[in-house]
Order: C-alpha cells, then structure tokens, then sequence
C-alpha cells in the first residue's frame, strides 16, 4: 500500500450509508449553517494587544511563567529565561523562525561564554535526537499559533519540529510571536480546515499545549510535572 492511497473506502462508506437506511449522498452535501454560533463570539474584536493580556492572564492559571519582550532584546531575554531554569544542555526545533528573529549567533557565543550546549533538532538523526532531548535541561520551540483563551500553544509537526523538543526536556520555553495570537480552539481549528480545503500540505500531527504537564486524577489534588515537563515559559515577541 503506498502513501496516501485508501484502500476499500467505498464499501465502508456504503457500509455506513445501508446501515443508516438511506443511499449514499455523493453530492450536493452542504455544511450546516447553524443559527448560534457563540464560539465565535467569546473574545471577538479584540486586538493583539488584547488577547496578549488575556493570555497572560491566563498563564497565572496554568502555572506557567509569562514574559514580554520584543526582537531586539529576545535573546537577552531568553538567556535569561534558560539561565533561571539551570540549563545547561538545550534542545531547540531546526525551524528558520531562530535565524529570522536573530537568535543563531547568540546561540554559537552562549557556548563559548557560558558552557552552554545547545543541540537542533536532526531529523536524519532521530534516535540521536531524542536522546538529546531527553537529557537535555530545556527544550524551545516557536508557536505556530496561540490561543489566549486558554493559554495554549499550538504546534504543527514537521520534518525539523520534533514532538520530543517540547516532552522530555524538564524545562519548556515557547517563543510566541505576537502575530501568531487568536482567541481560542475555534480560529486554530478554521485555520486547519482553510489548508485542507485550499490543497495545503497539513502537519500530520498537531499538539496543542497548555503548559506544564499536570494531573488531577487523584482525589483532584493537582500535581504538576508528572508525564513531560516541569515548569514552562512562554516569551511572547513584538514581531511587526
């Protein structure tokens, strides 16, 4: 079976379609227009600025530590971030957004002047990669985009963005640019089916993050940090 092909679709679908008493629609299928739609409602209208308070707002909720800053001082910024985790060893994606928002040549001083280790995601390594991530201190990642409301960051897989950068390092950062800022679930969810429906190539996988891992499954005591990592920050960045 080669990749992308789907084998048998249409007798399951005819499966489905006899089993419900009716012929298969294979036309004329139209999206429901519902009379209420609230979801788009809850925070509409507000600006970036807006919504960057609403997150922070929301960080305080989720344990998760929230800083601001803009391009010129991100790296200062983020040094600092690293430094009041302990870390020493650092994972990070192999995505161009570290080159554009001038991060790559701090990164080469940091390990001459402070020790510090700084590996990028190898895809062609994987194994090696995840192992580094695994002992790594900190692992950073940009947002793809970001939801106030619930102070979730989201990120779409590819071939440089390894799912173990923002899992197994003990400490989390996500660098958001501002830009990347929508209300809630409901504009990240609009956006996936836009690139559907456009042809768009689609990430095959899609974590939504919302801080640190926690846990409340015992007598709903929360425990954070019990299955990925510890403590997380989120530097939002003035990018325009």
């Amino acid at each position: 079976m080669t990749r992308g092909d789907i084998k048998n679709r249409e007798v399951f679908l005819n499966n489905i379609a006899n089993n419900l008493g009716r012929e298969r629609r294979k036309s004329e299928v139209e999206r429901p227009r519902w009379g209420h739609q609230v979801q788009w409602k809850v925070l509409a209208g507000y600006t970036e600025d807006q919504l960057v308070d609403v997150l922070e707002r929301q960080c305080q909720s989720i344990h998760t530590n929230f800083v601001r800053t803009n391009q010129d001082n991100l790296s200062n910024t983020l040094l600092q971030v690293i430094e009041a985790s302990n870390g020493k060893s650092v994972v990070r994606w192999d995505d161009p957004r570290f080159d554009s928002f001038g991060l790559l040549e701090p990164f080469a001083s940091w390990k001459e002047s402070r020790g510090m280790n700084i590996h990028k995601w190898d895809v062609d390594k994987g194994e090696e990669s995840i192992r580094l991530a695994e002992q790594a201190d900190v692992g950073i990642t940009f947002s793809d985009l970001t939801l106030a409301e619930s102070g979730t960051v989201v990120l779409f897989s590819d071939k440089g963005k390894g799912r173990s950068v923002s899992l197994l390092p003990a400490t989390y950062i996500a660098i958001v640019p501002k830009s990347t800022m929508v209300p809630r679930m409901s504009q990240a969810t609009r956006e996936i089916h836009q690139q559907i429906e456009s042809g768009d190539k689609v990430a095959s996988c899609v974590n939504f993050i919302t801080g640190p891992s926690n846990s409340a499954d015992i007598e709903m005591n929360l425990v954070v940090g019990v299955h990925g990592p510890i403590k997380a920050t989120y530097i939002v960045v003035e990018d325009r």
